[in-house]
């Protein structure tokens, strides 16, 4: 089959479920994968045959998108920050909005006058993708990260080798932790942080397939990590540290009066580029 008329096919079977320029990404994104072509390359070689082998790949990547699962999953992978990122079900896909939280904080690491040996903890490490991007970013750093998914922490590490950064990766369940290990310049963590109520608003290709223990907290308690982080970052951050949190959008005051109230002096609440509360800076 050209493929021209398997790219019309494509279209056509999941015209019902996505928007076009997202099937056309979906698309391009498996052609690269499976038979190494690029976008420009259905323009320059309009009568390209596929075989039957890459027809095979095509048509079960097909089957799994039109389950809508995630075509990161599909393959296995995904980007982050400019880095590659290795990902299956028992990690997040990380989002572009924690990209600009990475953003942030490499921007105040550069600013920062004492930047040798800084250290630094992620809280909830999924993937890998804050400390790694950090890491990539600021080779003058000691970066740790916990999680408490065996399973997660296995794709992280190799994540970090893939980009040849040194990480201490450490499991365990923050919730139980008493103390951190050791005293950091700075901490940061996207924790889950979405109420059971909001999952109306939750895609079915998040809902189904993303990792819930990684998503989700009760709604009687939705803060539930910010609390707990919190109080360990008060004894372990060093002199003039700081906490950095993604936050749940609906929840920006609240999130900024809890650290208020376990003492942080100096925090600031900012928006993501969808003009959503999103992310949070804490120092004491």
């Amino acid at each position: 089959m050209m493929l021209k008329t398997y790219k019309q096919h494509f279209k056509t079977s999941l015209s019902s479920l996505y928007p076009d320029a997202e099937i056309d990404s979906f698309f391009f994104l498996l052609i690269e994968e499976y038979l190494g072509l690029q976008r420009i390359d259905i323009s320059l070689q309009p009568n390209f045959e596929i075989d039957s082998s890459q027809q095979n790949k095509l048509d079960g990547a097909l089957q799994r998108l039109q389950k809508e699962e995630p075509v990161q999953y599909i393959l296995r992978k995904t980007e982050f920050y400019g880095l590659p990122l290795l990902v299956n079900t028992h990690t997040l896909i990380p989002r572009p909005e924690t990209e600009e939280l990475v953003e942030w904080i490499l921007n105040d690491l550069t600013s920062n006058s004492i930047q040798d040996s800084l250290e630094i903890l992620d809280v909830g490490t999924g993937s890998g993708c804050i400390p790694i991007s950090i890491g990539k970013n600021n080779a003058s750093t000691n970066i740790s990260a916990i999680d408490i998914s065996s399973k997660a922490l296995e794709v992280a590490k190799k994540n970090a080798r893939l980009n040849e950064v040194s990480i201490d990766f450490i499991q365990t369940d923050i919730l139980k932790t008493n103390q951190l290990p050791k005293k950091y310049d700075l901490i940061v963590s996207n924790p889950p942080y979405v109420r059971e109520l909001e999952k109306i608003e939750i895609k079915k290709n998040v809902l189904e397939n993303e990792p819930h223990v990684a998503l989700f907290v009760k709604d009687n308690n939705p803060l539930l990590f910010y609390h707990k982080i919190a109080d360990l970052a008060k004894e372990a951050l060093k002199k003039e540290g700081a906490l950095y949190f993604e936050i749940n959008q609906y929840l920006g005051k609240e999130t900024v009066a809890l650290l208020q109230t376990k003492g942080f002096k100096k925090v600031t609440l900012r928006k993501d580029l969808f003009g959503n509360d999103r992310m949070v800076k804490a120092q004491l």
